[in-house]
């Protein structure tokens, strides 16, 4: 079977944002795999996606405090693509970094990740607006 849905995730601020429910609540469908694999793609250039721990929120934003320090806003003067603001080519330069995809393993029709991990939103706009992410399950 292949399942493939486009999810809209709500707007969020800059940070790393856990959205493994908010996955799971708009796909509904999951639950009829019992054993496959999903592939989660983002369909932007300012935000990413990437599997980290889904318990200790300071994690979260040690994450944000490290990507602002290797990629920060106060050398725009090295950047041509500053039209949006100071958080445009940033945000690219982290999206790249981080990536737009990520695939995990699904088990009994939930992802099965880790104890401690869970699907971040890596929101890498001041104001980001709500995100578009397509779902492709492959399994059966």
């Amino acid at each position: 079977m292949i399942l493939q849905k486009e999810i809209t995730l709500k707007p969020r601020n800059r940070g790393f944002h856990l959205i493994t429910y908010e996955i799971l609540q708009q796909l509904p469908e999951l639950k009829k795999i019992s054993k496959g694999t999903a592939h989660v793609f983002i369909q932007h250039t300012s935000a990413s996606l990437t599997v980290n721990e889904n318990a200790d929120p300071t994690v979260r934003s040690d994450m944000e405090k490290f990507f602002n320090r290797a990629v920060p806003e106060s050398d725009m003067k090295y950047y041509d693509h500053t039209l949006e603001g100071a958080d445009d080519m940033t945000s690219h330069i982290k999206a790249s970094i981080l990536g737009s995809s990520i695939t995990v393993p699904v088990t009994d029709g939930v992802f099965n990740l880790g104890t401690w991990q869970g699907i971040y939103l890596c929101e890498h706009r001041n104001q980001g607006g709500a995100r578009r992410i397509v779902v492709t399950v492959y399994g059966e």
